[in-house]
């Protein structure tokens, strides 16, 4: 979807009603409303940012003056602008399924390649912003605008809304920037008297902010107001790099550095962003993340996107004393637990008493949670002499147990089973200590687990076992050693959404624990809840081995999810050449549809993947299916404006004057409203009628007219177009052009 039936580089102005009815409220923020729409056309999702008119009109108006500059950004790692609907003060964006970053670092403990791999993407989307001539700053950068689509890649919004004028005072330029809620990502220069004009060095500061956030998933000066926020921040402090969890790979001290030059004090020792994705990617490879699962697709079909993510629900128990941060709890016990912050065990022992260990500190926390966490065995066996509960819980669940599994401390661990520490019991999504040791691929404390009599097969709230967690991330070892606990039939267990091991194991592309559950029986024809097979998981996300693993496994290579997509659909959707070529020369039907009838070269043409394309026409797939409406893929390849697959479906003898059923389109009609000069001369080329009409009588040309795309009308004038004809209402597309106000094509026209 290129610019929706726009020009590329222009804004299209939306009607309300070329929104289907149902607009679903996303989030809601003191400038206005975001919603989740769809083009009744072309049947995609969108984004819709309504601006509240009586706050916001400023705002509103400057993304109107500045539509050309933002309609120009189109890069992968940004999220893409396709117009505005001046009837509801909104701008349409891109639809991004997965929200903001903020929610997702609240909500979930990312694993740490993914860190990076978020890192990295965001520093890409900032690089191009500021590539352009001039650069665009963005002076907005924070978690809150960092968006996440269906594959959990980063893609960077809200740039361009805040801009800096001409003798504005610095003082009602940080008002208008922390109104906004951006108080910890300003840099210390912006609160000098002498505001000089803010550059790139502004973003580059607040992308430090954000890697601090990604890094230890928690909000910077929290709990402090904004005048302390400001004063810190004035005299060098930054948040404390100590919250960063202390459980870390080595890159991370060079990704610590990096973040460190980009919140420099001195603006001019910060880094730009073209070396900061250079050492970023380095990182970020080192420790290289797979892609999340798409059980569900999110393709031509617009169907939701529902998947386990590759980070589990956060369980996290920290210190209270944080360096630089007021202490969490305020009570007459803070003296205990301040020992314990500063590891001075010898004294804590001593201190401690009776009456302390039945104390509750916030969050229902107990003494001897903060004991175990503080990682000192000695002074966790002391505290337990004293009388504390073994199996407390704070008020989400987490036991003493969960809290050293977490931090991996075996000594405590084995310490704790021995005083009767409950291995079954859970937290409130009901993970127990050995799902949160499956899911980190601690094998050491795995064994120590089972060895005190913990259920291989237990269950969490929507039925993950710990083998699902294992096979998820790639934890041979631990799959291994849960393996020789389950029964067979353990093996196929589902967790909610219908998905066995299996599933997780190929989504992920974890080919050796395929292999290992395939030898000890798992059924790889077992579909989940969307009838998708690991068949369909590792042929849309790629794994070309696991593909391979499978077809020899005789798995049904033909068989439909719920959407009536086959794996070949999914591969050819994503442009896995290789898997298609695969699948194919096993027999898969290049010419099977989905409930909407595409086929897969439908979806490889609306995606633009020429080499898929060639791939399948070569082993029998048809250039000209049709598919919903009568839509062939040369439609949708023009629609998108996907040039080299124009002329390869041309070349493969796609038929030029084929019309769509519902209003008579030809790929040419498509074209010109797609404003794609190139794939109007390609068609034009193959004899494509310049003069086809529509069932309402409109020709190419009208609809070049309309769009006011000089090049296109002076093409299909060349080629014969007849200016004379009239469209149902009686127009011409002189007569277009003029209602349009498109006055370089009045002047053609009238020639």
């Amino acid at each position: 979807m290129d610019c929706l039936d726009g020009s590329p580089g222009q804004f299209r102005n939306f009607k309300k009603d070329d929104f289907e009815a149902d607009w679903i409220k996303v989030a809601e923020c003191r400038f206005g409303q975001v919603y989740q729409v769809r083009l009744k056309r072309q049947r995609e999702k969108c984004a819709l940012k309504s601006f509240h008119t009586t706050l916001c009109a400023n705002i509103y108006r400057k993304t109107i003056d500045e539509a050309s500059n933002i309609a120009k950004v189109k890069f992968k790692n940004v999220v893409s602008i396709y117009g505005l609907c001046s009837e509801a003060s909104a701008v349409v964006m891109e639809h991004m399924s997965n929200g903001s970053l903020n929610n997702l670092l609240a909500s979930h403990t990312l694993m740490w390649p993914k860190k990076f791999q978020m890192i990295h993407e965001a520093s890409m989307g900032m690089d191009f912003l500021h590539s352009m001539t001039p650069p665009l700053l963005h002076l907005n950068l924070k978690t809150s605008n960092l968006l996440l689509d269906d594959c959990l890649h980063i893609k960077i919004s809200d740039f361009g809304l805040i801009h800096w004028e001409e003798g504005m005072d610095s003082k009602l330029f940080v008002e208008h920037l922390t109104a906004r809620g951006n108080i910890s990502y300003i840099p210390p220069e912006t609160f000098s008297q002498c505001l000089d004009p803010p550059g790139t060095t502004f973003d580059v500061y607040s992308f430090g902010i954000v890697m601090w956030e990604i890094l230890s998933q928690q909000k910077p000066y929290a709990g402090c107001c904004m005048t302390t926020v400001l004063l810190q921040v004035s005299h060098g402090k930054r948040p404390c790099v100590e919250m960063i969890p202390e459980q870390k790979p080595r890159e991370c001290d060079q990704m610590i550095n990096i973040m460190r030059q980009c919140w420099d004090q001195d603006h001019r020792k910060r880094p730009q962003f073209s070396d900061t994705v250079r050492k970023t990617e380095a990182l970020s490879k080192v420790l290289k993340s797979p892609g999340p699962i798409q059980c569900h697709k999110n393709g031509v079909e617009g169907q939701e996107s529902e998947y386990p993510w590759l980070v589990h629900p956060m369980h996290k128990i920290a210190l209270p004393e944080v360096p630089g941060l007021p202490s969490d709890d305020h009570c007459g016990n803070d003296s205990i637990l301040s020992l314990l912050c500063k590891k001075d065990f010898c004294s804590f022992r001593n201190s401690v008493r009776g009456q302390h260990v039945y104390t509750q500190f916030s969050g229902q926390k107990s003494l001897l949670h903060y004991t175990v966490a503080s990682g000192d065995a000695e002074s966790v066996e002391h505290v337990l002499r004293l009388g504390a509960e073994v199996n407390c819980m704070t008020a989400r669940g987490y036991t003493p147990l969960i809290i050293a599994v977490l931090h991996r401390l075996y000594d405590i661990i084995s310490l704790l089973l021995e005083h009767g520490a409950a291995t079954a019991q859970g937290d409130e999504d009901q993970w127990t200590a050995l799902h949160f040791a499956a899911q980190n691929g601690d094998d050491r404390a795995i064994r120590l687990l089972l060895d005190k009599g913990a259920a291989a097969d237990v269950r969490e709230k929507v039925g993950w076992m710990p083998l699902h967690l294992a096979c998820q991330n790639g934890h041979e070892t631990v799959v291994r050693l849960l393996l020789s606990r389950l029964s067979k039939e353990a093996i196929g267990e589902r967790e909610a959404q219908g998905r066995t091991p299996l599933h997780l194991a190929s989504a992920y592309g974890h080919v050796n624990i395929a292999k290992l559950l395939l030898s000890k029986g798992a059924d790889p024809t077992a579909a989940d809840s969307s009838l998708s097979t690991a068949l369909h998981l590792s042929a849309e996300e790629g794994h070309n081995r696991i593909v391979r693993q499978l077809v020899k496994s005789g798995v049904n290579i033909n068989s439909a999810d719920s959407m009536g997509y086959t794996p070949l659909h999914l591969a050819a959707l994503r442009g896995h050449t290789g898997i298609c070529r695969q699948l194919l020369s096993n027999r898969a039907s290049p010419d099977s549809k989905t409930l909407q009838g595409w086929t897969p070269m439908h979806l490889a043409a609306q995606r633009g993947h020429e080499a898929t394309v060639v791939q399948l026409e070569s082993q029998g797939g048809c250039v000209n299916a049709g598919g919903e409406n009568g839509w062939r893929p040369l439609h949708l390849a023009c629609h998108q404006g996907e040039l080299e697959v124009v002329a390869t479906l041309l070349a493969a003898k796609a038929d030029p004057n084929v019309s769509e059923d519902s209003d008579g389109w030809t790929p040419l009609h498509v074209a010109c409203t797609s404003a794609s000069l190139r794939s109007v001369l390609h068609l034009i080329s193959h004899h494509a009628d310049v003069n086809a009409v529509n069932t309402e009588k409109v020709t190419p040309l009208h609809l070049a007219a309309q769009h006011g795309c000089v090049p296109i009308v002076k093409a299909l004038l060349l080629n014969g177009a007849d200016r004379t004809l009239m469209d149902a209402s009686g127009s011409t597309a002189l007569d277009v052009a003029q209602r349009c106000e498109k006055w370089e094509i009045v002047e053609l026209l009238q020639k």
